[in-house]
C-alpha cells in the first residue's frame, strides 16, 4: 500500500463526492439492513452523527456468508444496527472505485490502508470518518451486540472490552 493512499485514510479530510455505487438493500418497513459504500458512508455519518461500521468482505468467503446470514439477519442486532450506525459493505477484492480527499482509490486499496488481512472484518470509524478499532471474524450475534453496544456507548474510552462485559454481568468466553 503506498504511503499516500495510507495517509489519506489515516488523515480522514474527506470529500463527500458519491461516485461508487451504491447498496441496495432496503431499511424501512421490516426492519432489513441498509448498507451503503465507503464514501456514502462518511457523508451519512457525518450528517446523522453515527459511527461508522464497515463490513469487510470478499465474494468467496464462507464465513464471511455465514455473518450475513445468521449475524446480521438477527432482528436483534439489526435493530441495534439501525439505532446506532452507518452500515458500509466494503469488498476487499474490488476495483469498484471510491472518493477519498478527492482521488478515486478502490475498495480494495481502502481495505488494505486499514490493514485488513482477513475476512470477515468488521471495521469501526467514528462519526468523523476517524478509526476506532476492526474486528476481525465471524461472531455470533449475542457477542457481535456486546461489541456493537461497546463502541456506540463510548465504553472503548473508558475501559477496556474484558471490564465492559464484566461492567455488563457479562463474562467473556
Amino acid at each position: 500500500m503506498n504511503s499516500a493512499l495510507v495517509s489519506l485514510l489515516c488523515g480522514f479530510t474527506l470529500l463527500f463526492t458519491n461516485t461508487g455505487p451504491r447498496m441496495n438493500a432496503v431499511k424501512e418497513s421490516g426492519g432489513d439492513l441498509r448498507w451503503t459504500n465507503y464514501t456514502e458512508g462518511i457523508r451519512q455519518a457525518a450528517e446523522s452523527h453515527k459511527k461508522i461500521l464497515i463490513d469487510v468482505y470478499t465474494d468467496w468467503c464462507g464465513w464471511c456468508k455465514k455473518m450475513e446470514s445468521d449475524t446480521y439477519s438477527d432482528q436483534g442486532v439489526k435493530d441495534y444496527l439501525l439505532s446506532n450506525y452507518v452500515l458500509v459493505k466494503l469488498n476487499a477484492e474490488s476495483d469498484a472505485k471510491e472518493t477519498v480527499d478527492s482521488q478515486q482509490v478502490t475498495q480494495a486499496q481502502i481495505a488494505g490502508a486499514f490493514g485488513v488481512d482477513g475476512y470477515p472484518t468488521t471495521i469501526f470509524l467514528d462519526s468523523n470518518g476517524h478509526p476506532i478499532t476492526m474486528a476481525p471474524g465471524y461472531m455470533k450475534p449475542d457477542t457481535f451486540i456486546g461489541v456493537l453496544k461497546y463502541i456506540a456507548e463510548d465504553a472503548y474510552k473508558k475501559m477496556g472490552y474484558k471490564e465492559y462485559l464484566d461492567s455488563q454481568g457479562v463474562h467473556a468466553k
